[in-house]
């Protein structure tokens, strides 16, 4: 896998944007309506930008996937993250639906133990490429690599097929909230024997 850098960001947007066209959650934070296609754009580039100030963002060595990482415990205000916010707020969603997102955003890090892991925001395959592999691989490479630095991830998910495959590579499931449609909350915890290899 290929750790991004802001060259990579329109490649890294359009693989998102493509494999999260339909999802729930992904439903939840945008306004919707004619211009949901743009929203769930400016909501991924919101994302990919965060990523790069708090976290991690890796494509797969072909191109066809991505995994937008954050570390809470490195995520603070700056006048650049307050950009990035009114950005999101006016692009993709709205006051109305703030208050919501700001409750599942706190219900789901009320639920993350640890004081310091990897949280992975988004993970995706273009929808033409998907059943190859190509996520189980850059799913494995992220445990691998988050191994070594000694953190445990978590993500969540809306797309309860998901699950399985989730759990298949290591994950347990922690909890499941419902907020509009049921959120599978997942964790990883990190193979002590690669991380004391480190």
């Amino acid at each position: 896998m290929i750790e991004a850098t802001y060259s990579h960001r329109k490649l890294a947007v359009e693989i998102l944007t493509k494999s999260f066209d339909s999802n729930k959650s992904v439903e939840y934070v945008i306004k919707g309506g004619v211009k949901r296609q743009q929203q769930i754009k400016s909501l991924m580039e919101y994302a990919f930008d965060m990523c790069m100030l708090f976290g991690e963002v890796y494509i797969s060595n072909n191109n066809m996937a991505c995994a937008l990482v954050l570390f809470p415990h490195q995520k603070r205000t700056t006048l650049k993250s307050i950009e990035l916010d009114i950005k999101f707020l006016f692009y993709c969603s709205s006051i109305k639906k703030i208050l919501d997102i700001l409750k599942r955003e706190e219900a789901i890090y009320n639920n993350h133990a640890d004081e310091k892991y990897a949280h992975v925001w988004f993970l995706g395959v273009l929808p033409k490429e998907q059943g190859k592999g190509y996520g189980t691989k850059l799913l494995n490479k992220l445990a691998e690599h988050y191994a070594k630095k000694g953190l445990n991830i978590y993500l969540e998910t809306s797309a309860l097929s998901t699950v399985p495959w989730y759990k298949k590579h290591g994950f347990t499931v922690i909890k499941e909230l419902q907020f509009g449609s049921p959120l599978v909350m997942l964790k990883k915890e990190l193979d002590h024997q690669h991380a004391l290899a480190w």
